[in-house]
């Protein structure tokens, strides 16, 4: 089986996710992911014509963000026309199944060359109507009954009840995530992967990141009410169906502590990020430099009832693949959709804090859903650079109770 190596890795800032207040909001989502296309293959000097594929994960796949993103992208980016495309939906977790199957693609033999990332207009997706996800459908309740799934925010915090997480826990992780976020941009350490996003005119729309707030300190996310509180006690239908409903449908004798709100759970952010994977054959006839390879990768499934605890196994599973220990690990990213995430990843393979989300997290950055995977990814390559160290993991938890995972060894 063949080596996939990871030539390079860049990202967009990542805009506020609102409709006129992010700078990335009124650029179109092709443009957004475009641009990191355009950017690394300017900056590797790639042939594009010798792609195998350009894949791209995206959360919202309708309207501007449908009709194959990635393949719209690539050709908003001047690739070659035999490049092809394909999007995909793994929730959260897409923009890292997107590396992991380039990876795979490589591994495999059946591919040379693949360009894998994400994109994600939150600013776009959140002027959409909101409609009831599959579990919540009328007309679905075959599903429901099987696995009743409530609102990812809830899950959070019915896993903080289950788990005895306090408030002053979660609080806690979110400040770390700002005041390590701050230092971070402050000392540059994203420079190497960021890209800046120019509106079609060609004035400048976002060249650095919006969402963090530096300023946040422990008595402001004490004074924050719970976000989760009245939306699980709401009817969602016209039969009295709540969130509570499905919850105590699963967990009937939970009594819920609310204990996430904005400041402890992830940014809604717009942005891309994305890696080019090459074969070590394809690589060294065309003179692309490696800067890590693929140790492993992993995608596993857990409660969709819980919906968040999917990276513990996802991570043990891509540790044994690769013939690894935690011990081997040098840096961890696991996305902060909510605190309660890698808190209870931490705790649960105990790992030291010190080398987890070193330069902050989604609560202090935000998370453009499809695209947080590749992102995190090249977050993680750059700091092993940075403080010249070797291996690290990458992991996030998705919708329905699922997480990919990689592991990656510089090179």
């Amino acid at each position: 089986m063949s080596e996939a190596w990871i030539i390079d890795a860049a990202r967009t800032p990542r805009g506020i996710g609102k409709v006129g207040k992010g700078g990335l909001s009124a650029v179109h989502s092709q443009r957004i992911l475009s641009t990191v296309l355009r950017a690394l293959a300017e900056r590797n000097n790639l042939q594009t014509a010798d792609l195998d594929d350009v894949i791209a994960g995206c959360g919202t796949q309708v309207g501007k963000q449908g009709a194959c993103i990635a393949r719209m992208a690539a050709l908003d980016a001047g690739y070659d026309v035999r490049a092809p495309g394909v999007s995909l939906d793994r929730f959260c977790g897409s923009g890292l199944t997107a590396a992991n199957l380039a990876a795979m693609g490589v591994m495999s033999g059946a591919q040379d060359l693949v360009v894998a990332g994400g994109v994600e207009s939150m600013s776009y997706g959140s002027t959409l109507q909101r409609q009831a996800g599959a579990t919540l459908d009328s007309g679905n309740t075959h599903l429901r009954a099987i696995h009743p799934q409530p609102h990812q925010g809830v899950c959070g915090d019915l896993v903080a009840t289950l788990e005895g997480i306090s408030r002053e826990d979660v609080d806690a992780l979110a400040l770390e995530s700002q005041k390590r976020a701050a230092v971070a941009i402050a000392e540059g350490r994203f420079d190497r992967s960021l890209v800046p996003v120019y509106h079609d005119d060609g004035t400048p729309a976002l060249a650095k990141e919006e969402y963090p707030r530096p300023n946040t300190t422990a008595e402001g996310l004490a004074a924050l009410k719970p976000a989760f509180a009245a939306i699980y006690e709401a009817p969602l239908d016209e039969e009295g169906l709540s969130y509570r409903r499905l919850v105590e449908a699963a967990f009937p004798d939970v009594k819920i502590d609310h204990v996430h709100h904005a400041g402890n759970s992830s940014g809604v952010v717009d942005g891309a990020g994305a890696v080019i994977i090459a074969s070590p054959d394809y690589a060294k006839a065309h003179g692309l430099k490696p800067r890590a390879k693929v140790r492993s990768v992993a995608t596993a499934g857990d409660s969709p009832e819980l919906m968040l605890n999917a990276p513990v196994p996802a991570a043990k599973k891509a540790l044994a693949k690769a013939g690894m220990t935690l011990d081997d690990i040098d840096l961890i990213e696991i996305n902060e959709a909510f605190a309660v995430v890698p808190l209870k990843f931490m705790r649960d393979l105990d790992i030291d804090p010190a080398k987890v989300n070193v330069n902050g997290g989604a609560i202090a950055l935000g998370h453009p859903i499809g695209a947080t995977g590749a992102i995190i990814l090249g977050t993680l390559l750059d700091e092993l650079e940075r403080r010249d160290l070797a291996t690290g993991l990458v992991t996030l938890c998705a919708a329905g109770g699922m997480a990919p995972a990689m592991i990656i060894e510089r090179v």
